[in-house]
């Protein structure tokens, strides 16, 4: 198995983007993303991106070559083939299990559809056993602030989220009912403590609003 977590040095693109910004729909120059992507190929290998929608659909990759599929996770038993999810705030799960692989988009939305668990069914479905998951750096519940309908209802279906910001206001730790949800699975968590937001070696869309996106890479 195969894992990395970027940050934001070392590529093409210039303020605010800078540097290594993977993200082709954040308004980055194309061919700067271009160039971050294909330096990422000829570090690691072949690597399918994914059009991210915040949505609960995942994609069977076959090869790195196909269409980039419109989802927020891919799955893959064939080696070879890395998996890259983009972040700029939002959770990068990575999840290995023996002859299967996924990267999963989870971001508020993507809890609370349960995308996660989707995932974990397919990778089961797959032939997938003794289940590993990675937590990469994301937004911490100190820093994710939110009003109150979103926190009410996030913290209904998944309550362990609850939490609130230094100031006392509402915010949700989305990393701890993730990794909750996972363990109950059966699955072994490691939790990145890098929060995104105060973390200026990562991007953040909470923090700078126009910014790039890093990745979480995985394969077999």
């Amino acid at each position: 198995m195969f894992t990395l977590f970027t940050d934001r040095y070392g590529g093409a693109s210039t303020p605010p983007y800078d540097f290594l910004n993977f993200g082709d729909h954040v308004g980055d120059i194309s061919d700067n993303v271009a160039k971050n992507r294909a330096s990422l190929v000829s570090r690691i290998g072949p690597t399918l991106f994914m059009n991210q929608v915040h949505g609960d659909q995942f994609h069977v990759a076959q090869s790195a070559d196909e269409e980039i599929p419109t989802c927020d996770a891919l799955i893959t038993t064939t080696p070879g083939i890395n998996l890259a999810v983009q972040v700029a705030d939002c959770i990068p799960l990575l999840i290995h299990g023996d002859s299967v692989v996924a990267a999963v988009h989870v971001g508020r939305k993507g809890l609370v559809n349960d995308i996660a668990l989707k995932v974990l069914d397919e990778m089961k479905r797959l032939g997938g056993k003794n289940f590993m998951a990675l937590i990469g750096p994301h937004i911490c519940g100190n820093c994710y602030e939110v009003s109150k309908d979103v926190f009410e209802e996030v913290i209904s279906k998944y309550p362990a989220s609850q939490s609130q910001t230094p100031q006392g206001t509402l915010s949700l730790d989305l990393a701890q009912s993730l990794g909750e949800v996972l363990v109950q699975q059966g699955v072994t968590v490691k939790k990145s403590d890098i929060c995104t937001l105060e973390n200026l070696d990562y991007f953040s869309y909470r923090r700078d609003k126009i910014t790039g996106r890093t990745v979480g890479v995985i394969a077999l």
